[in-house]
């Protein structure tokens, strides 16, 4: 789903944070500040977040920008999918988040799993990279990449995790409300059609 208003607010503050990056000169480094302070007011202006927040997020980022990467678990037990549910929004997702640095993408999903489930996992394959402005998703602060991986449960229990409060398995003809920010009811579905045709190839896109 296209918002132009994310779009231009996203590309202002990734050329704002390059400029601060890589410039040297201090009048330079003024434009650039005010024109991350433009993308700022643009997001306060169209969605819920606090001025003070959306500086902080773009506040904690240096160097050039690039796409966010998040990994999401597949996980099928009896045909149904596990999600957790989020203590942020009180919805569900399938368990995961962002790329911690060093680890590669399967250590992360698994480490989430755990984290979020309870569930102890191993990785079976990649089934889709997806660009979340190709998808719809409500309007997010940053362009992510997100890896949906299929993984396998091989021990554990299903606990809560630290930022979770639920855990559950749904079949696709009962899922319950998704955090939309995470994954959409369209990739649920995608993943169940990964299931049922464990043969398809990876989706990029």
């Amino acid at each position: 789903m296209s918002y132009k208003w994310l779009e231009w607010a996203k590309r202002i503050q990734s050329v704002s944070q390059a400029g601060l990056a890589f410039s040297k000169d201090v009048y330079d480094r003024e434009r650039f500040e005010e024109l991350r302070s433009i993308s700022a007011e643009i997001m306060e202006e169209y969605t819920d977040l606090e001025m003070e927040k959306i500086k902080e997020l773009f506040t904690n980022e240096t160097g050039y920008q690039t796409p966010k990467v998040d990994v999401r678990g597949a996980v099928f037990k009896d045909n149904k999918i596990l999600l957790v549910r989020e203590k942020m929004d009180d919805k569900w997702a399938l368990p995961g988040g962002f790329c911690d640095i060093g680890f590669s993408p399967t250590e992360n999903v698994i480490k989430e799993i755990k984290e979020e489930s309870g569930y102890d996992v191993v990785y079976n394959r990649l089934l889709a990279v997806l660009d979340t402005n190709k998808h719809a998703h409500p309007p997010l602060p940053y362009h992510y990449y997100k890896l949906f991986i299929h993984c396998e449960i091989i021990g554990g229990h299903a606990s809560n995790g630290v930022e979770t409060k639920d855990v559950e398995f749904f079949s696709e003809s009962n899922l319950p409300i998704l955090s939309t920010g995470r994954n959409t009811e369209a990739q649920i579905q995608m993943l169940f059609d990964f299931l049922r045709n464990p043969g398809e190839d990876t989706m990029i896109d």
